[in-house]
């Protein structure tokens, strides 16, 4: 492994998959530095209280970018994007960010950079949030920089969102009830991460698709209701009762045609990564707040952007 006490800087460290990064990397000893947009906002301060840096940047400021990645030895990099609710940002706002991010790491000479792209990249989808990031992935490879890319499966946590309708006894999801599609858990995405920047003979050049499950509809409602200890029955999400109904048929479609139920090799990766969670383990362990608060009435919509 690596030597540590090397500083990784982590984009996104507030949001779910950067901070899921940031704990992994300082659980194994690196100095971890987060961009933050405020330093005295309460997720950041969070981070502090771990013990991980934060420092004042954004995005949209090249020279912040600059400064955060001085002395850097390495870079994760993660977007928002529109398919987010509330991220407030284009497709080209992605792809700029995405590529800025490259090219600064690049100009700064740091070591590694590590982007978190989507399993349906190198082909086009007609999912504009989706096939941002083949954009951004052809700009990384296209640079002089020693370079590992993710591609996570769908995130477990999306499962358990208010819009899925646990809280009505029901789940409802992209693919058919007789339908396989793979899952992570955000944790493992970050602990993946985390070995991939401390073994970096081993990962450099490599794009991963990820992913720690496969489950139909039929069997995320058998898990979910062992688990909540009451009925949870699945059909698929209607998408024409929905002012998200156009992306959801395109992402439904994409399911059908399985260049969204994830082609992660679950073994070769459970072997790689023995701490992978399946679903019913996550359920018990990480997700099992995440699965009360679900089950809670709600009318919150957090909008949906599977990866």
């Amino acid at each position: 492994m690596t030597s540590i006490n090397k500083i990784v800087v982590v984009l996104g460290a507030t949001g779910q998959q950067g901070g899921a990064v940031a704990a992994a990397l300082r659980s194994d000893g690196w100095a971890v530095r987060a961009v933050v947009r405020d330093p005295s906002g309460r997720r950041a301060r969070s981070l502090s209280a771990t013990g991980i840096e934060t420092f004042r940047g954004d995005l949209g400021d090249p020279e912040s970018l600059r400064a955060a990645f001085s002395g850097a030895h390495g870079v994760f990099s993660v977007q928002p994007n529109s398919g987010q609710a509330g991220a407030g940002v284009t497709n080209e706002d992605e792809v700029r960010f995405g590529t800025a991010v490259a090219d600064i790491a690049e100009r700064c000479g740091v070591a590694h950079l590590v982007y978190s792209s989507a399993i349906t990249a190198g082909s086009t989808t007609g999912v504009d949030h989706l096939d941002t990031k083949s954009r951004i992935e052809a700009h990384v490879r296209s640079l002089d920089i020693a370079s590992t890319i993710i591609r996570p499966a769908t995130f477990m946590e999306l499962l358990l969102t208010p819009e899925m309708g646990l809280d009505r006894g029901h789940l409802s999801f992209l693919m058919r009830p007789d339908r396989a599609m793979q899952f992570i858990a955000v944790r493992d995405i970050g602990r993946i991460v985390a070995a991939v920047f401390g073994s970096p003979g081993r990962y450099v050049g490599r794009t991963m698709e990820i992913a720690g499950d496969a489950l139909t509809g039929k069997a995320l409602a058998e898990h979910l209701t062992q688990a909540a200890g009451q009925p949870i029955s699945y059909s698929r999400l209607p998408t024409t009762q929905s002012a998200q109904g156009e992306v959801l048929g395109k992402l439904a479609a994409l399911v059908d045609d399985g260049r969204l139920t994830g082609n992660a090799n679950l073994d070769a990766l459970r072997a790689e990564f023995p701490f992978l969670l399946r679903f019913d383990r996550w359920l018990a362990g990480p997700g099992a707040g995440l699965l009360d608060e679900a089950l809670r009435p709600t009318a919150k919509d957090t909008g949906i952007a599977p990866r």
